[in-house]
């Protein structure tokens, strides 16, 4: 798990969630086949919060219900800069890896489903992304998440460079 935030579910005003993916496995006994599911979510404001969360359930229903409430639980906040992110980041979780990069207005969102489903969620509008290696979709979301928590505000990298915010765009 990334770990646990201090934002409150109920303060935000949560869209719809997106699915990004259900899978189906079997449990072949001499009974025939027991199929249960597993979900992968991804649940945000539009407005810089986001949070990823798994559920399994004999149900498909019930397997995105409790998806939906481990995002709840995992919930960040993602510093946005007009409608993209603020810098470069190249960021890794097991084999997949994925670069993104902000865009001027107008871009869209270039990203691949697991990627796109996220950013949408964000409120992140313009923006480049590349999957690099597995296009495992856990694996890319939770790399995606790992970028986006590691991405730096504005104003840090200008007190730590000791120079104005304008100046961090120069």
């Amino acid at each position: 798990k990334l770990g646990k935030c201090m934002i409150n579910p109920a303060e935000l005003d949560l869209k719809e969630e997106s699915v990004i993916r259900v899978n189906r496995v079997a449990k072949v006994t001499s009974r025939g086949k027991n199929f249960r599911f597993g979900a992968l979510v991804v649940i945000g404001d539009g407005n810089g919060h986001v949070g990823i969360g798994q559920g399994k359930a004999g149900e498909v229903m019930s397997a995105i219900n409790k998806a939906k409430e481990e995002a709840k639980q995992n919930i960040v906040k993602i510093h946005l800069v007009n409608k993209t992110i603020p810098h470069k980041i190249i960021s890794r979780y097991s084999a997949s890896s994925v670069m993104l990069k902000p865009a001027s207005p107008g871009t869209g969102i270039i990203a691949g489903a697991a990627v796109r489903s996220i950013m949408e969620q964000v409120g992140i509008q313009n923006i480049l992304t590349k999957r690099f290696g597995s296009n495992n979709p856990l694996n890319v979301t939770k790399a995606t998440m790992k970028a986006l928590t590691d991405l730096q505000d504005v104003v840090t990298v200008a007190n730590k460079r000791g120079i104005k915010v304008k100046e961090v765009f120069n």
